[in-house]
């Protein structure tokens, strides 16, 4: 009993805290406001109208944290919050993180009713379809897709390093978002011609975004719907990056069977998410993103790499395999 200590369970228990604190920081701007130029307490106070009672404490906070460094006075980003908090930088991924606040955030407040129901928590208890409340407002929808590119990009420059790619010449990303998938593969493989396919609105977002990085003669736009074509786009390569888990089991089974249809003999599927591993005990990361999809949609859910093998199997994929990307992310890969 001496060498036991509450630490954990305290740590996670009030872990809305730090969480709390670096969201807030993420939404007032800190991170951004900071990559300009260090600062001392009474400028940050100043410019984001903080009482005097509260704002050292929130900015040491984050030095105790480990996202700000102190130094003299002033106050410094840290490698990381100045790489991928700032949002002057095309690596920041503080948009999804901006989602976990003003929306996600208060959603968890409801995790036992989901648990009890099986139901979403989100905006359909009030009679909105999420999405289509996002994909009707252009600005919103050009935060959330911008936001998928944030938490994305770490996964999506490992798949363009990483696999045969010499053995292709053209791929898919099905509901591409802002494309930054299909325009990494391109960045990094320049004989390749690439396709974002989703639904006719995100078009403008795409092409400005592959516009910003010079790809359009190469990585184009096509209008889709995959609940309603009959086939994805016909090349080499398809790939699904964090779109299986939004969906439930027949739904994903048909994504990868109208992939096996559009690929020809030898052309390869890639499915990545925070693959939860097999033993369900190690990727606390996946199996949370699994009750987010609880919480978020109908039927969605996360998935084991043996899950995903075993979907691909059915639907006629061989040689499949689990490869690790970058944090909890992890691709499953099948060859027709």
């Amino acid at each position: 009993m001496e060498q036991l200590s509450p630490e954990r369970i305290l740590q996670v228990g009030t872990g809305f805290w730090p969480a709390r604190t670096l969201l807030s920081a993420v939404e007032l701007g800190v991170f951004s406001f900071l990559a300009k130029q260090p600062a001392g307490l009474p400028a940050l106070q100043q410019n984001f109208g903080f009482h005097g009672r509260g704002a050292r404490d929130f900015f040491d906070t984050l030095v105790a944290l480990g996202f700000l460094s102190r130094v003299d006075g002033l106050y410094h980003n840290t490698p990381e919050t100045d790489f991928f908090l700032d949002q002057a930088k095309p690596s920041y991924l503080g948009g999804v993180l901006e989602m976990a606040s003003r929306r996600l955030y208060g959603f968890w407040d409801h995790l036992i009713p989901a648990l009890q129901t099986g139901e979403p928590q989100n905006e359909v208890k009030s009679g909105e379809e999420p999405f289509a409340t996002i994909y009707a407002d252009p600005d919103r929808l050009s935060v959330f897709l911008r936001a998928m590119t944030g938490i994305s990009r770490g996964a999506n420059m490992e798949i363009a390093r990483r696999l045969p790619w010499d053995k292709f010449k053209t791929c898919a990303d099905v509901g591409t978002a802002q494309g930054d998938l299909v325009s990494q593969i391109a960045l990094a493989n320049p004989h390749l011609k690439g396709i974002g396919y989703d639904l006719a609105v995100v078009r403008p977002v795409f092409e400005s975004y592959v516009k910003e990085l010079r790809l359009a003669d190469r990585v184009s736009f096509q209008d889709g719907d995959f609940f309603k074509d009959e086939a994805l786009p016909q090349v080499d390569v398809i790939l699904m990056g964090h779109i299986l888990h939004d969906w439930d089991l027949p739904t994903k089974k048909m994504l990868l069977e109208k992939a096996y249809k559009a690929l020809p003999e030898g052309g390869m599927v890639i499915a990545y998410d925070a693959i939860i591993d097999d033993d369900r005990s190690q990727n606390a990361f996946g199996l949370m993103m699994s009750l987010n999809m609880l919480i978020e949609t109908p039927g969605g859910f996360d998935y084991t790499g043996a899950d995903c093998i075993g979907w691909m199997q059915e639907a006629g994929f061989r040689d499949c395999r689990v490869e690790h990307l970058v944090g909890p992310d992890s691709m499953v890969v099948g060859i027709k």
